[in-house]
Order: C-alpha cells, then sequence, then structure tokens
C-alpha cells in the first residue's frame, strides 16, 4: 500500500490549487495576445447569442401577444431593479484587485448568498404591491415565481468573476449560449402550448439555472466557511459604491417602463420595451464581449497609465468603428426592421425604434467609461456620476411622458444626445489617464462616416421608391457599407486603424 502524503504537504496541495484561481501574474506575459483571443472568442460566441436571441424573438413575437410583453414588463421593472443586489458589485472587486485570496471570496461568496436569499424574500412580500400598483392581478404569481431566480444568480456571482479574472473566456462562452439554449427551448414549448407570458417567466428561471449549472462545473472553486478578519472591508466598499451606481442607472433607465405602464397601459408599453429591447439587442452583442475582456485586461495594465490610455482609446476606436454606422443603418430603416423582424402588428414600435436609437449612437461609448471608473478604482466617482446623470435623465422622461411612449423616446434620446453624454465626457476625464479631449479625437472619425451614411440612406429613402422591405434593407445595407467604407479609408486616421484592425487578426492567427 502507497503511503499517504503527510498533513504539511496535502495542506501545500490544496493551497496551491486554491491559489491558481486568483494569482493574475501569468496573464501579464502575454496580456494582448490572451486579450485578441479572448475577444474572438468572446465575439464568436455573442455572435451566436444573438443568432439566437434574435431567432426566439422573431418566433415568440408570432406567438405571444404585446400585451404578454407588457405584462412581464412591469414586473421585470421590479424585479429587475431588485436584481442588482445580489451582485452587490462583488464580482467586479474580485476582477479588479490586484490581489486577493481564498478567505476573502469565500466571505464575498456568502454576502451573495445571504442577499439573493433576501431579496427573495422581499420580492415575494411586495408582490400584492407591484400587482396593486399596476391594477393587475396576475401580477402578483408573476412576481413570485420571477424571485425564483435569484437564489440560482446568488450562487454564480463569484464563480464566474473567477473565471472572468482568469480571462476563461472560452469557458463562460460555453456557459452562456448553453444557458440560452435551454432558456429558448423552454420558452418557445410552452408558446407553443399557449402558455403566453408564462413563457417569458419560464425562460428567465431556466437560464438562470443552466448558469449556475455549467459555472460550477467548469470553475472548480469551492467556498469555505466564512472567517473574520479577512480584509474584505475594502471590497465591500468597493462594492458598495458599483451598486449604488447601478441602482440609480437602472432606476434612471427604468422609470420609464415604469410610468408608460402605470399611465399609458400594458399595450403601449409593450410596444416600447419590444422596441427598446430590439434596438439594445445587437449593441448588447458587441459591448458585452468586449467588455468581459476590456475590464480584466485593463485592470492588469492600470499602473501603467501610457499603456492603459493606449489601450482604451484602440478599444474604443474599434467600437465605435462597428457601432456607429449600424445604428444609423437601424434609425434610416426602422419601419423595415420592424416589419421584418417582429411582424405587421408591431409597426406602431418602428417610429419609437427609430427615436431611440438616437442616444444608441452614443450609448456604446457611455459603457466603456464604466470601465474607466472601475479599473481605475474611481467607483467613488462613478456613484456621483450616477446621482447627476441619472437626475438629468428622470427629468427627461418626465418631460417626455404626456406625450406617451414617443415622446418619452424622443425626450430621453434628444437629452441623452445633447446633455447627458457630454457632461459624462467631461466628469469621468477630470482624472485618470484617459481625458474627454481623447474620447472627441477617437469618436471623431467615425461620428463623420456615420453621419455620411445617414444622410446617403435618407436621400436614398426619399427618392427611391421600395414596395419590398427585405429588398430595401439590402440595398440600405449596402449603401451603408460602402459609405463607412470610402470615408474610413479616405480618412488617414481610421485608415490606420483599419490596419489596425489587420495586425489584431494576425495576432489571432499566431499559434502559441
Amino acid at each position: 500500500m502507497p503511503e499517504s502524503l503527510p498533513e504539511s504537504l496535502k495542506t501545500s496541495s490544496e493551497q496551491s490549487d486554491r491559489d491558481r484561481h486568483f494569482r493574475t501574474d501569468h496573464l501579464n506575459a502575454d496580456l494582448k495576445k490572451r486579450s485578441v483571443r479572448g475577444g474572438a472568442v468572446t465575439l464568436v460566441a455573442q455572435a451566436c447569442k444573438f443568432i439566437l436571441q434574435m431567432g426566439s424573438t422573431v418566433i415568440l413575437a408570432r406567438l405571444l401577444a404585446p400585451q404578454d410583453y407588457g405584462l412581464v414588463g412591469m414586473v421585470t421593472a421590479v424585479t429587475g431593479f431588485v436584481a442588482l443586489f445580489k451582485d452587490m458589485g462583488l464580482s467586479m472587486a474580485t476582477i479588479q484587485k490586484a490581489e486577493i485570496n481564498h478567505h476573502q471570496i469565500s466571505n464575498l461568496f456568502w454576502v451573495n448568498i445571504a442577499v439573493s436569499l433576501l431579496l427573495t424574500l422581499v420580492t415575494c412580500a411586495v408582490a400584492p404591491v407591484v400587482a396593486l400598483f399596476y391594477n393587475e392581478p396576475r401580477l402578483t404569481l408573476i412576481t413570485v415565481i420571477s424571485a425564483i431566480g435569484f437564489l440560482f444568480g446568488g450562487l454564480t456571482v463569484q464563480h464566474q468573476a473567477l473565471l472572468n479574472r482568469q480571462m476563461r473566456f472560452t469557458a463562460l462562452a460555453a456557459i452562456d449560449i448553453v444557458a440560452m439554449c435551454v432558456g429558448i427551448v423552454s420558452a418557445v414549448a410552452l408558446a407553443w402550448y399557449g402558455a403566453g407570458y408564462w413563457a417569458l417567466v419560464v425562460m428567465q428561471i431556466a437560464i438562470a439555472i443552466a448558469q449556475m449549472g455549467g459555472t460550477w462545473l467548469l470553475c472548480s472553486w469551492r467556498p469555505s466557511l466564512p472567517t473574520r478578519n479577512s480584509g474584505v472591508r475594502s471590497l465591500l466598499v468597493f462594492g458598495g459604491n458599483i451598486t449604488g451606481f447601478n441602482v440609480i442607472n437602472y432606476f434612471s433607465r427604468n422609470l420609464d417602463n415604469i410610468l408608460i405602464g402605470r399611465y399609458w397601459g400594458a399595450q403601449q408599453l409593450g410596444l416600447y420595451a419590444k422596441a427598446y429591447q430590439l434596438l439594445l439587442m445587437p449593441l448588447h452583442q458587441i459591448n458585452a464581449p468586449i467588455a468581459a475582456v476590456a475590464l480584466p485586461a485593463l485592470s492588469r495594465l492600470a499602473e501603467a497609465p501610457d499603456r492603459y490610455r493606449l489601450a482604451y482609446l484602440r478599444i474604443l476606436e474599434k467600437l465605435t468603428m462597428l457601432t456607429m454606422p449600424g445604428i444609423v443603418f437601424t434609425i434610416a430603416t426602422s419601419d423595415w426592421l420592424v416589419w421584418l423582424l417582429l411582424g405587421s402588428q408591431w409597426m406602431e414600435a418602428s417610429r419609437i425604434f427609430s427615436l431611440l436609437a438616437i442616444v444608441a449612437l452614443t450609448q456604446p461609448v457611455a459603457n466603456t467609461t464604466g470601465w474607466l471608473f472601475v479599473t481605475q478604482g474611481r467607483t467613488q466617482h462613478m456613484l456621483q456620476w450616477g446621482l447627476v446623470g441619472g437626475s438629468l435623465a428622470i427629468a427627461s422622461i418626465i418631460a417626455g411622458l404626456p406625450w406617451g411612449a414617443v415622446g418619452v423616446a424622443a425626450s430621453y434620446s434628444i437629452s441623452g444626445l445633447c446633455l447627458r453624454t457630454p457632461l459624462l465626457f467631461w466628469f469621468v476625464g477630470r482624472a485618470g489617464s484617459v481625458r474627454a479631449g481623447d474620447i472627441y479625437r477617437t469618436l471623431a472619425p467615425s461620428t463623420f462616416a456615420s453621419l455620411s451614411t445617414l444622410l446617403a440612406l435618407l436621400a436614398f429613402r426619399r427618392w427611391v421608391a421600395i414596395s419590398q422591405p427585405l429588398v430595401g434593407l439590402a440595398i440600405a445595407a449596402v449603401i451603408t457599407v460602402g459609405v463607412t467604407l470610402s470615408i474610413f479609408i479616405a480618412l488617414p486616421v481610421s485608415r490606420a486603424a483599419l490596419h489596425d484592425f489587420k495586425s489584431l487578426l494576425y495576432t489571432l492567427r499566431q499559434k502559441n
């Protein structure tokens, strides 16, 4: 019989196994290649998720009525707000901190569990209040069932953060795709058999359960019991500031759903919510994977300001080149897109869609400022901006409410483009290595190309009569690509950025 290992060697082996989840020094040796390849994996995964999400949207929009989406949207405005506290900003603390240990993460894990359980109980308790507020009795049970998802989400937070910290993007991508497939299959099956709005409720719970199972399967770290004096105070403060910002930001972004549902009913809310979702869907497919790679990468560069600034501006440059021309395409073709993706019964949503797309031009850029706040450890500044920007957003929503969903969309977009975004750039550029002027200079080529493309598309819509939306979309897509690429090639700065794209592709093809 072989002799067992001495207790000291066992302890050393266990400690080494634990440490591999927290150490990041091995990532710095080839951070660029890891980031590029991680970004490529995440973008491919996000493309798969986009196809799945778009396909499910096309199917479910034809199996369900706008009122079904409106009912779930009323509850989501509440449960989505409550869900902000599930994370408590602690996943970002795990990703951002240079040094962290097993006992700290274990304590954060149990904090997330306790908070998730509390949120489940609170949501169930306020379910009758939600139904009373909207004067819709069906919302009580919808709210209670939806609250179950918090429990599974709390079990997932720290494990996903550790996978992200280690830049294990393939594992994260696989989890998300499988979970989405599980949720979509559940929803389509229920909708097909006439379950109505319950299909949308079950979809979210199925996704949460599948994500929890996949995360625990691919992340081998297991928490220990809570310990005292583990040094989590600074992590809790860091996460608390992020949570405070998220609460304010969420309230300002969802007050429109709450007020439209309260004063204009489920029909108007269903149209507004679906237009908003349809607009954000493609943006999320680009922003989410880039953010997943940028946050850990920029966190590792925080002590090197020049490299940090260059890395951020390179990411921002590529992001705007990809998103801004696409958004002007959606503005000019909103009616055709809504008809194609949702069907003729949703045509009232096309005007709302095009109005919201105005502020979406700067939304991807605004999202990246959160990376600056978090990776520079400026979460207190992030909270301060939340108070300022959130107040302005709320004021714009209230100002547009008398004119219904269309009025809210117009007021929110104009305010965002002309007031909130310039103030945000100034605020985030007051400190750190990235200034507001850097952001504006980086945006300039994509802004010029996008405005030129928009003018070309509007001229096409005015002077060329198209009876078939599919034909019109195809021609508009050719115009968008042609005008955008022509301007990018003509401008020296953006031409250099195109060469940079080629360099990134070469890095991606290189073998380890």
